[in-house]
């Protein structure tokens, strides 16, 4: 613009930040600078989904007939999801469109953050060697939280806008604070970063203490003598200028890799496969829905649905008796509790299976109409998913039909065996519930009332024993005994009894048995422990069940960046 003399202060940019009431403001600005050869800049224009068909109106008007010079730029958010998208095709259609893509890798990521800045920032702080160290780790903590997200649930477990922004005020906060205090005040910004600049962006626990673990592991007093190594192999570098920061970065980085994040080589492979499923399930769903398959030689669709229906269908079990099942507890214990919670539940899915599948099969038939209901459900049963009136009233699984079946069946049974009698079974499956929380509460419940302790005042020790499933042969006196955990971003190696480092591919190794029971907070073991938390899937975040102290001879940083959790499924 300004080559050009096109400037806001000579009246020909009209520059619009969209919002509430703004829309007027763009309006009258297209009209304008349509006559008078004006540039109209309108920003966030995502922030107005209901006036963007006006506009789509309005620049197709102008589109002829308007002044040589009239030009429109506009920017947007990108939509999180194909079916958010709201900005207009014609839009879309006729614009010039220019994405600006993060930069991928970590040698890129910080080469971006030092590009923030130039020589005389490095220059500006009387306390040159701390300003310069801490800036260069402020550098590479801003490129490890930005691209750590690529890891999915196990880089972060909601997905922040971390920004340039945020490392320039945390630039500007540090200079501020070096200039007025006469020692480092360490704790004091690593608060700031952690808690307000990056953490203001962060609604989850776990993920604001990795934004905490980082930081104390980077910024600390030690860096100033050069001993702190930001990664396997690279140490902070010496006092160098700007040009000297960039060289040192090309020389000295290691190859991209998780070790740079503070990850296990595993955590690549785990979103590389994740990643390879999602194109494959995209590819076989654009496929023709009613092409001959294999030649002619295949089934058709309707026989392959009906096939699967059938099938499950057969296997069903009836639902459970809820009122004999009522009459056999004599007493009314937490295990009791639980057990009904948990048959009541599986008795409103199984009822949803059942109606929709014989809903379905009638249609089939052609005795029922076809609804967009039913056809969603035979869609899933032909892309072995499991269908979503199904999920509803189900638990958290990211397992295929086939699969997801087969675990349901399973959980029915372990119900079966232990309602016949509610004796305890010598270890529990914790992953066959549908609220883990409900059992584990019960096991306090149940402690606190034979020992009269406060219920308030109780927590849960975990101990992981050296035994397997199998060599289980009866319940605990009090407690009890769980299996079906599988740990990921490391191993539990059962000789030392500790968290140690995962073996190459073995991205989820199973768990030996747990002996948990309750015991009174003030008793709790707070040394040499890791604060693990339990997920029910590898999608963590929302289905987070509980935390589990673990006992560790490494430092505990290392397994929270490590982003070490349990898993109730795989």
């Amino acid at each position: 613009g300004k080559k050009l003399n096109f400037t806001i202060d000579n009246g020909k940019i009209h520059n619009v930040s969209l919002g509430q009431g703004q829309e007027i403001v763009a309006e009258n600005a297209l009209d304008v600078a349509s006559e008078q050869g004006h540039w109209v800049i309108l920003q966030n224009i995502h922030l107005v989904a209901r006036w963007l068909s006006t506009l789509d109106k309005k620049v197709e008007r102008y589109s002829t007939g308007s002044h040589a010079d009239y030009r429109v730029f506009m920017s947007a958010e990108p939509a999180p999801s194909a079916e958010t998208h709201i900005i207009p095709q014609g839009l879309l259609e006729n614009a010039i469109k220019i994405t600006n893509e993060p930069p991928t890798g970590m040698h890129a990521n910080l080469h971006k953050a030092l590009d923030l800045f130039t020589q005389d920032t490095l220059e500006m702080c009387s306390r040159e060697i701390e300003f310069k160290c801490i800036l260069f780790a402020l550098c590479y903590f801003h490129a490890v939280v930005a691209e750590r997200r690529k890891f999915g649930a196990q880089g972060w477990n909601r997905s922040y806008p971390f920004n340039n922004g945020d490392l320039t005020i945390s630039i500007n906060v540090l200079y501020n604070y070096l200039e007025a205090n006469p020692k480092v005040p360490w704790d004091d910004l690593r608060y700031l970063f952690g808690e307000i600049m990056y953490g203001g962006h962060i609604t989850d626990d776990w993920d604001r203490r990795l934004c905490r673990t980082y930081l104390s592991e980077y910024i600390r007093a030690e860096m100033l003598e050069g001993e702190t190594y930001l990664a396997p192999g690279f140490l902070i570098p010496p006092n160098l200028d700007y040009k000297g920061y960039h060289e040192y970065i090309d020389e000295n980085l290691p190859p991209e890799s998780p070790y740079l994040y503070g990850l296990h080589p595993n955590a690549e492979i785990g979103f590389l496969t994740i990643t390879s499923d999602k194109l494959f399930r995209t590819v076989l769903e654009m496929q023709p829905k009613e092409s001959d398959t294999g030649g002619g030689a295949g089934v058709s669709r309707e026989e392959k649905v009906k096939a699967v229906l059938d099938e499950i269908m057969e296997k069903l079990p009836e639902p459970f008796n809820i009122a004999e099942i009522m009459a056999k507890a004599v007493d009314k214990t937490p295990y009791v509790v639980v057990a009904f919670q948990e048959c009541e539940r599986m008795n409103i899915l199984t009822h949803e299976i059942r109606r929709s599948l014989k809903e379905l099969n009638l249609g089939l038939k052609g005795e029922l109409t076809i609804t967009s209901d039913m056809e969603e459900l035979a869609n899933a049963l032909f892309y072995d998913s499991v269908p979503e009136s199904w999920t509803h009233f189900a638990y958290p699984s990211l397992l295929g039909l086939g699969a997801w079946y087969s675990d349901l069946l399973l959980r029915i049974r372990e119900l079966e065996v232990w309602t016949t009698d509610f004796v305890l079974p010598a270890t529990v499956w914790l992953a066959g519930f549908f609220n883990p929380q409900s059992f584990l509460t019960a096991i306090m419940q149940s402690m606190a009332r034979k020992n009269e302790w406060p219920l308030d005042k109780m927590c849960l020790s975990v101990e992981v024993t050296k035994k397997h499933r199998e060599d289980m042969t009866a319940p605990p006196r009090e407690g009890s005994y769980v299996h079906g955990l599988f740990m990921e971003g490391a191993r539990w190696d059962i000789p030392s009894g500790a968290i140690a480092d995962a073996r190459l591919k073995e991205l989820t190794p199973m768990m030996p048995v747990i002996f948990i029971r309750a015991i009174p907070v003030d008793r709790m073991d707070t040394k040499n422990i890791y604060e693990c938390p339990v997920y029910k899937t590898r999608m963590r975040g929302p289905t987070y069940v509980w935390t589990f102290n673990l006992k560790t001879k490494e430092k505990a940083a290392k397994w929270i960046l490590a982003a070490v959790a349990l898993l109730l499924q795989i």
